[in-house]
């Protein structure tokens, strides 16, 4: 998507995309100016509002049942995908490869499996692409949509990145982006508290 640059969306997304080349060049400054800190690289992501629970979760696969409120103090991912999805199977590498590397640091993943068609219901199904793509995190079967709405979701791919705090800091829908996300991931794992 082209932006005019005299439109108000590209002064906003010039404005986010300076605050995150920002955030990310220095994330030393996290540590040195304190949590409050308007210097620190959180402080520059947008508080998108409190992340909502799971809920209306069928079945949780490669974990027990989770919970954000259980999950507190660490930064958490949320990845809608459904496996049919060709743009949600191009992302799986990326979000297994930030599960595997940053899940010793205080990342958690978890996939959101929405069906969008009845097929892609039966868990033995989910089960087999999960083995086919290689995901190991934690997946809940979100088969009546409940965390769906809770999120206000409308898009598959789409991923959520929630500070230890449970805020919702970042949002991304579909393919693409993800230098930045990994950025993000960084940013809000190096953050105090």
């Amino acid at each position: 998507m082209t932006l005019h640059p005299s439109s108000p969306r590209f002064s906003e997304r010039r404005a986010f995309l300076a605050s995150m080349a920002a955030a990310l060049a220095a994330p030393g400054l996290a540590y040195a100016a304190g949590p409050s800190s308007p210097a620190s690289p959180a402080a520059a992501l947008p508080d998108l509002g409190a992340a909502p629970e799971f809920t209306g979760i069928e079945r949780w696969l490669n974990s027990e049942p989770l919970s954000l409120a259980q999950l507190r103090g660490r930064v958490v991912l949320v990845d809608f995908w459904t496996y049919a999805c060709i743009n949600c199977i191009r992302t799986l590498p990326h979000v297994n490869r930030w599960a595997e590397q940053y899940t010793p640091q205080g990342l958690t993943v978890v996939g959101v499996h929405t069906p969008e068609f009845p097929f892609e219901r039966p868990t033995a199904n989910v089960e087999a692409a999960m083995r086919r793509h290689g995901v190991k995190h934690p997946v809940a079967q979100d088969n009546r949509y409940g965390t769906w709405k809770a999120y206000s979701n409308q898009y598959w791919p789409a991923t959520y990145l929630i500070d230890a705090q449970g805020r919702i800091r970042y949002k991304h829908f579909g393919e693409g982006e993800y230098e930045r996300t990994e950025g993000v991931i960084r940013t809000l794992l190096a953050a105090p508290g």
